[in-house]
């Protein structure tokens, strides 16, 4: 490992070079393309790379959503070259969560908005009384290169879970994105990591930022228009609780609340805080992937300066080894199985539900599923239009680390009868189905874009760092200014 930052084609250079030393349980891919036509590229870890395998849980890792938030980006190029060099020394840890976990690593998100803040801070030749770049100071890099934050992006599906909370059978989980969401203004970063969401059947996230040392857990909306600092919990709040907490104690410092910084100090605890409760927002990433698939994610902060000195990013890589590996085997918690009817044929979407928890999880093509949970007992039901519901009393002990083992079988309902479990999904009208996605085709351009960008980013290397700032939504490029 190197302990510096990396440029986008070093970074990616650095990701196949870890492929081409351990081809057998790594592989990249892309899930799209940056405004400015770099590759979104993930690298993967498994056993058998480029396949889903039967109850084995997939997790991801998502870093540098804002382009100037630097640390998250680096550690998860050093994990990738971490999990190939351990394992392929017989790290029995490292060479069990590989062989047990499918783990997706994509280490910038936003890959414009990182080179524009690099470029930011080499091209600022003054600091402010306390000795921080202007550049850093003014968010350079922050937003995509279209100047639209991606952590704000996303469909705000968590107004429609608290406009329907009152409703008889209202659900929290697959909730589908509006129409109306595709007549706004989509990044195609944002696109591209919905498309992914949607393609894989994640079971745990976690996304990476800067300026703070906590992680923080859905919902990130205040429930309240008015109030921008309330305790918002989901219903699984006792397991969103419990996974910060796997990645806060295992942080060395995260969970000491004198290490702790920045404006989640009033609201923290043990290193976790409620993101409603720090500071309300719609539109983000971990919220959409709670309201709009199987998949539970949080967001992890990894210290104040969004930005540090390459000297820094060794003693970063020390305090969050433990922790990255930890939230992987986090993965395995709960309880996963497969759910058939009486002659063994799986079922595809039946809903898994907890007593007490009003979010289901939904099960995929080969009818597997996969439920984090808590330690404890809990009453868990399969059900499926067409069948009848079946339930089952699981107990998790607290030592228990790897996920309990719970199939179900579901007999079809009598002809002329309502099954049991069979409800009716009372969806505003507007909200279409949760298979429509891009009904319009108004972002199809972004899934067939040519692959060859040099253009694009030699045109992006002759603008100042400033150039986004003018370059506001929706509006025109300010060439003017480049006739000065």
């Amino acid at each position: 490992m190197h302990f510096s930052y990396q440029t986008y084609t070093q970074m990616t250079n650095i990701l196949k070079r870890t492929v081409e030393r351990c081809p057998h349980i790594a592989k990249t891919y892309s899930i799209g393309q940056s405004t400015e036509g770099r590759d979104l590229l993930v690298i993967e870890f498994s056993n058998n790379p480029g396949q889903h395998e039967l109850l084995e849980p997939e997790m991801k890792y998502v870093g540098n959503m804002h382009g100037d938030e630097a640390v998250g980006r680096q550690m998860l190029i050093y994990l990738a070259q971490y999990l190939c060099s351990e394992y392929l020394q017989g790290n029995e840890r490292i060479q069990g969560l590989v062989n047990s976990t499918r783990i997706h690593i994509l280490p910038s998100m936003n890959p414009d908005g990182y080179e524009a803040a690099v470029a930011a801070q080499q091209d600022s030749g003054y600091t402010d009384d306390e000795g921080q770049s202007a550049a850093r100071n003014l968010n350079i890099g922050r937003t995509n290169a279209q100047n639209i934050d991606l952590n704000r992006n996303f469909p705000d599906l968590t107004s429609i879970a608290y406009q329907r909370r009152r409703s008889k059978r209202y659900r929290t989980d697959h909730i589908p994105i509006p129409d109306f969401y595709w007549f706004g203004k989509v990044a195609p970063e944002t696109y591209a990591v919905m498309k992914w969401l949607r393609s894989i059947p994640f079971v745990l996230s976690a996304s990476f930022h800067g300026g703070d040392l906590v992680v923080s857990y859905p919902y990130d909306l205040s429930k309240h228009p008015l109030e921008h600092s309330m305790l918002c919990p989901t219903p699984d709040d006792k397991i969103f609780k419990f996974i910060s907490k796997i990645y806060a104690t295992s942080h060395e410092r995260m969970s000491n609340e004198n290490a702790q910084c920045g404006s989640s100090r009033r609201g923290s605890k043990y290193g976790i805080i409620n993101g409603a409760l720090w500071s309300s927002f719609a539109g983000g990433m971990q919220d959409f992937n709670y309201l709009h698939t199987n998949c539970f994610e949080v967001t992890v902060s990894l210290g104040c300066d969004k930005f540090p000195p390459e000297e820094e990013l060794f003693n970063s890589w020390h305090e969050n080894t433990e922790a990255l590996l930890a939230f992987i085997e986090a993965a395995h918690r709960g309880i996963k199985g497969v759910v058939t009817d009486e002659e063994g044929n799986v079922i595809k979407g039946a809903r898994v539900s907890v007593r007490g928890i009003r979010h289901d999880i939904s099960t995929g093509e080969n009818g597997e599923y996969w439920r984090l949970l808590t330690p404890g007992i809990h009453i868990v039901s399969a059900h499926a239009p067409g069948f009848v519901r079946a339930v089952k009393k699981v107990h998790l002990p607290p030592n228990m680390h790897t996920a309990g083992r719970v199939d179900f079988s579901l007999q079809k309902a009598q002809a002329g009868t309502t099954a049991e479990g069979e409800e009716v999904d009372d969806w505003l009208p507007s909200m279409g189905t949760y298979e429509r996605f891009d009904p319009y085709n108004q972002y199809q351009r972004y899934a067939s874009r040519p692959t060859d960008s040099s253009e694009s980013r030699e045109t992006r290397l002759e603008k100042p760092w400033w150039w986004e700032y003018f370059m506001m939504p929706g509006g025109p490029p300010p060439t003017w200014l480049l006739k000065l």
